[in-house]
């Protein structure tokens, strides 16, 4: 095994992948893939996206107070490479790919209905540790297409067919 210099880049790939949705204060819903998403806290349940602030979404967020973190299933790379190589400074998104989409129930951005997970968050507070703002977010709701919820309403991940 070769040790690398601390200076390296070092990116490990979140699984699942994470499409990270939100909306401006004059209504236009936007989307962007991110690289950093975790979880926080159980209690009370808590997690934790990352957004470069030259990004258009980051505004959003910042002004809105919330987001919505997106799990895509295997089929939607088209749609995800999309939102992570485009901005919504240039054209709409939404509209551009067809993105499906409702409004949230707690927060003020849409969900994204072709993803089987989609996770309504309210910012409790961030940080600027480095080239990321760190969002962390409050869960105010979960939701998850029925066919993977067992009978206790527990998620069964290992059915999803995420990418």
């Amino acid at each position: 095994m070769k040790k690398l210099a601390k200076n390296t880049v070092l990116c490990m790939q979140p699984v699942p992948k994470t499409i990270v949705s939100c909306r401006d204060k004059d209504g236009r819903n936007n989307a962007l893939v991110v690289g950093f998403a975790a979880n926080v806290s159980l209690d009370p349940v808590m997690v934790m996206v990352g957004i470069v602030p030259s990004r258009y979404s980051h505004h959003m967020v910042k002004e809105s107070g919330c987001f919505v973190i997106n799990l895509p299933k295997k089929g939607y790379e088209k749609e995800y490479n999309y939102l992570g190589s485009k901005s919504g400074r240039d054209e709409d998104k939404f509209e551009k790919m067809n993105i499906q989409w409702k409004d949230a129930e707690y927060v003020n951005a849409p969900i994204m209905t072709d993803c089987p997970v989609s996770i309504e968050c309210s910012v409790i507070e961030s940080t600027m540790p480095g080239t990321h703002e760190l969002f962390i977010g409050k869960v105010e709701a979960v939701h998850v297409d029925e066919e993977y919820l067992d009978e206790k309403g527990n998620i069964l991940w290992d059915k999803m067919d995420l990418m």
